[in-house]
């Protein structure tokens, strides 16, 4: 059997040890909520890889996003390359859900783009978890929606072994079951081809190799992988597994029994809105879903099966969905991480998702029973924890009031400390303020400041500009492209200060960054609540010489907090130091790390919309759309977001 092994030339330091045995033995107790509040630059992923290897368990890692997502995919999968370690994130690159409007009778017809990469590597996920117990599987929150019944994609599998007696044409008729597709021609995921006793299959998990399957009669010879493009033979398989072209694949037996429960609750449907009187939404209703009957019985698929999730899994009304969740064993690890972003956002899916079905059911769109295709309700996603490891550097009060054990990583391997902060009154704050950024620019730093509004952030970047100090401003009009432009030309010296509403941006960990001043520090609220500063003040944690200026005329509640969680932090990590003779040292980053997106952008724009032909215009468009779908592909989401940025701007020049 195959088990997680870390290969990796680092060991755990710091905080790390003693972190990676509680936590352990907090899971081998049987400890059903832990948390580790791991500070800025501590190393939680590498911690938590260690705990995977110790507790050998099958893990969901859940991310707020996506970006986030790949990175630690990309990071687990570094430390276990040897393992399955799988990405699982919504697989559209643009997504517009089905909608109605009743206030100016506006339907919106579902939209998406879907992106084939990540649609693959979805089912890649879901393949291996049946296939090998080291599986670590990196989520976003797109986890909790509607997937197809895990029993059912189990057991439509095709399970082929050389010397197995299989009717070749019973093999092609299964295929067809499951979703697969016959393509003699464009051999792609998810089809197969047929060449005399040959059948070559291109599993919808797989990125460039497909399966050949050999028959003798009514024996299969031989099963060999090859590459899909050159035909060249990677190797013998003894045998294979191929699993569903879609998570709703589902036997003609259910999709029988489906249709009549569907015709069922039609008929029931339509008598209500009847004697209703809303004639229109009962014939708007009929017509679309006996359209979608039709569909199913033929074609065993239909636009939207998702909808009729609910009769195809022969679910009860108003019971949860099967997720992601649901094809992991029982004794399964779920790690959250940045948890104190992560949770509310699991728990405020279900409600605005309910509330567009809810509209779409009542004006005769959709069945009631498409309120059935969904995500969990938070009581849902609680009941199907076993264990959890929360990883915030700010655990919430959920974190808190359920966790048996809080496990503290304060110590960094690089020795670096939590930044001293100091209160300074708000008046002359502005003067004060210059003089401590002309210290730090004599000394080829970087000044990150926050203010209240979006206004002031722009009055006060004017202001400086006017006496000379080389600044700009980050908000969220700043559009993609700007906004990575801004983070690099900060890290290059090109700008000193940045000035900003809210400087808790992912891609602001900014090692040149010694000072971070709070302007009204003392204004409670979202902004200026524990939480926030506690992450803000974390921003000036990468350099040795890091100093957060809070400017109020009193101290706050969150103030004060603040500052006694980071003295505390601070005096930890100082004694540790001592006690091991380590010198902090600022961290050093490659800037690449943060332009190399936008650098390519660059040096392909180097073009004046204004002085382009319509021509020009849209051959530049269509040349752009197929980088941005390239980009999507290769799982690069801020190079897709800049290019599609971009080609809205083109639209627009093209409109004028």
């Amino acid at each position: 059997m195959n088990k997680f092994k870390i290969s990796s030339e680092f060991e755990p330091r710091g905080d790390q040890p003693k972190a990676i045995d509680k936590l352990t033995k907090g899971l081998k107790d049987g400890k059903k909520f832990q948390t580790l509040l791991g500070v800025t630059g501590s190393g939680k992923t590498f911690t938590m890889a260690n705990i995977i290897e110790n507790v050998q368990k099958p893990t969901l890692v859940i991310a707020h996003n996506k970006t986030l997502a790949a990175q630690l995919a990309s990071e687990f999968g570094e430390f276990f390359p040897d393992s399955a370690v799988e990405y699982f994130v919504s697989f559209y690159d643009y997504y517009q859900p089905e909608a109605y409007v009743p206030g100016s009778d506006t339907y919106i017809q579902k939209d998406a783009s879907i992106n084939d990469e990540i649609n693959k590597l979805r089912h890649s996920a879901t393949a291996s978890l049946f296939e090998r117990k080291d599986v670590i599987i990196v989520a976003s929150v797109s986890c909790i929606y509607g997937l197809g019944d895990p029993i059912d994609y189990e057991k439509l599998s095709l399970s082929l072994r050389p010397g197995m007696m299989k009717d070749r044409e019973e093999v092609i008729k299964k295929l067809v079951d499951i979703q697969y597709e016959r393509n003699d021609i464009n051999f792609v995921r998810g089809t197969f081809r047929v060449r005399g006793d040959i059948i070559e299959i291109f599993p919808a998990s797989s990125t460039e190799n497909a399966i050949r399957v050999e028959f003798f009669g009514d024996e299969i010879d031989r099963i060999t992988e090859v590459n899909s493009l050159t035909g060249e033979i990677i190797g013998r398989r003894n045998h294979i597994s191929i699993f569903p072209a879609s998570h709703f694949a589902t036997s003609q037996d259910k999709i029988d029994k489906a249709i009549v429960g569907i015709e069922k609750e039609l008929e029931e449907r339509l008598k209500e809105l009847r004697n209703e009187d809303k004639l229109l939404e009962a014939q708007r209703l009929e017509q679309r879903t006996m359209y979608d009957i039709e569909m199913l019985r033929e074609m065993g698929y239909c636009n939207g099966i998702e909808n009729y999730s609910r009769h195809l899994s022969d679910r009860a009304p108003g019971s949860k969905p099967y997720t992601l969740i649901d094809y992991f064993p029982d004794d399964f690890l779920m790690v959250v991480d940045e948890s104190h972003v992560s949770i509310p956002q699991i728990r405020g899916m279900y409600a605005g998702d309910r509330s567009r079905k809810q509209t779409l059911v009542d004006h005769g769109f959709r069945l009631p029973s498409a309120l059935d295709n969904r995500p969990l309700n938070f009581e849902e996603f609680e009941s199907h924890i076993n264990q959890m490891v929360f990883v915030s550097a700010t655990p919430s009060q959920y974190e808190a009031e359920h966790s048996e054990q809080i496990v503290e990583q304060i110590i960094r391997p690089t020795g670096l400390l939590d930044p001293l902060i100091e209160i300074r009154p708000t008046e002359n704050q502005i003067d004060n303020l210059i003089k401590e950024i002309n210290i730090r620019i004599e000394r080829n730093e970087r000044v990150l400041i926050t203010t209240l509004t979006k206004k002031m952030s722009e009055d006060l970047t004017d202001y400086l500009k006017e006496i000379g100090i080389k600044v700009t401003y980050l908000h969220s009009d700043i559009k993609t492209i700007e906004r990575m432009g801004i983070i690099r030309d900060l890290r290059l010296g090109k700008f000193d200060v940045l000035i900003g509403i809210n400087l808790l941006r992912e891609g602001l960990d900014l090692p040149e960054v010694s000072l971070i001043a709070i302007l009204d520090a003392d204004k409670e609220g979202f902004l200026r609540s524990e939480t926030a500063m506690i992450q803000t003040v974390g921003r000036a944690a990468r350099n040795s010489d890091g100093r957060v200026i809070m400017y109020a005329d009193k101290i706050t509640n969150s103030m004060n907090r603040t500052i006694s969680e980071t003295n505390r932090r601070r005096s930890i990590q100082t004694k540790y130091n001592e006690e091991h003779d380590i010198t902090p040292t600022t961290i050093k980053k490659s800037i690449r790390d943060v332009i190399e997106a936008t650098k390519v952008s660059e040096d392909e724009d180097g073009y004046n919309a204004n002085k382009m032909s319509k021509e020009e215009i849209e051959n530049m468009i269509i040349s752009i759309e197929a980088e941005m779908m390239e980009a999507a592909e290769n799982l690069q989401f801020e190079r897709a977001a800049e290019l599609r940025d971009k080609i809205t701007e083109l639209n627009k020049k093209l409109d004028e």
